[in-house]
């Protein structure tokens, strides 16, 4: 009896031990799918989804995330995250409650994989919205929240970062026609970068940032 509960046993052990092994190491970005607003507005739930991809690349369902909010003054907030129907994609609605800065971190529940998406004005229920961000700025954020922080260096937005020269972007520029089409699908050039869909204001914006002072040396 003992062999025929060992003999049923291994098949379970082995799958689950593949599925450790696949689990156990390496890393994950994360990619904010909807719209990180310039500002959000004190009490009215800021909506978040994003997608988790194992090393840039695989979905990754099954994932229990996290998202934290902190701000001056010893203020926090977090927010259940749910799972959607799409394989490696969660949802989660924030309130952050108070006016001020807020700093947002999305940990994956991979590893230590996580991403602090970049600092968010509150302001008041009522109060004037904001001067809009330039092209150019809202590029610096599409960076980060677009996932583009996992792979890629840029000194403006994280220095700290270490990675292959190859992947360092702070002095590459690009042909504008070029880089606007291979954001837009990266297929068209080998390259382990999946397909972002990004929408068309997006990549200008993300052209704007990265090809700021287009005079320094044009890479292909």
């Amino acid at each position: 009896m003992r062999r025929l509960v060992v003999l049923f046993m291994l098949p379970i052990l082995i799958l689950l031990s593949v599925l450790r092994g696949a689990y156990a190491g390496g890393w994950a970005s994360i990619t904010v799918l909807n719209d990180f607003p310039d500002y959000a507005v004190a009490g009215k739930p800021l909506q978040l989804s994003f997608m988790v991809r194992q090393h840039g690349q695989t979905p990754l369902s099954g994932l229990k995330p996290t998202i934290r909010a902190t701000a001056a003054g010893g203020l926090s907030a977090k927010t259940n995250v749910t799972a959607s129907r799409t394989p490696g994609e969660y949802a989660a609605a924030l309130t952050l409650p108070e006016p001020g800065t807020w700093t947002i971190t999305i940990a994956s529940g991979f590893n230590a994989s996580d991403i602090t998406l970049p600092a968010l004005r509150v302001i008041a229920p009522g109060a004037g919205a904001p001067v809009p961000f330039s092209p150019a700025t809202r590029g610096v954020r599409l960076f980060t929240t677009k996932g583009c922080v996992s792979c890629h260096r840029h000194l403006e937005v994280n220095p700290e970062f270490k990675t292959d020269a190859r992947f360092d972007l702070t002095s590459k520029r690009f042909p504008p026609d070029y880089l606007k089409n291979f954001l837009a699908d990266p297929s068209i050039k080998p390259a382990e970068m999946p397909k972002l869909n990004l929408k068309e204001e997006e990549i200008e914006a993300l052209a704007a940032f990265i090809n700021k002072g287009l005079q320094k040396k044009v890479v292909r």
